[in-house]
């Protein structure tokens, strides 16, 4: 009976586009952190390793994000989306009387 091992959770942080360096096609990149955590009785108690990685959506090409430039690249992913959302607002209609 196995009452030890490992377990692997992968989450996606952000989605970014920029050009992949294995298919030099501009796509969307998955910034995504793969935690493998150490098991007893299936509950997950230790954290064995931690990687960071972007994973090309267009070829699926998975690159390593050393884990110092991870922040940058959350903050690029979510300020183009701040960027965006205050962009040109639609024109009101006015009421005519």
């Amino acid at each position: 009976m196995l009452i030890w091992g490992w377990n692997r959770k992968i989450h996606q942080l952000a989605m970014l586009t920029l050009v992949c360096a294995h298919c030099h096609n501009p796509s969307a990149h998955a910034l995504r952190k793969a935690v493998t955590m150490f098991t007893l009785f299936f509950i997950p108690l230790i954290p064995l390793k931690t990687r960071h990685f972007l994973e090309c959506t267009f070829c699926g090409a998975a690159f390593d994000v050393p884990k110092e430039n991870v922040n940058a690249l959350i903050s690029q992913a979510y300020g183009a989306d701040q960027q965006h959302a205050g962009g040109p607002q639609p024109a009101h209609q006015h009421e005519r009387h």
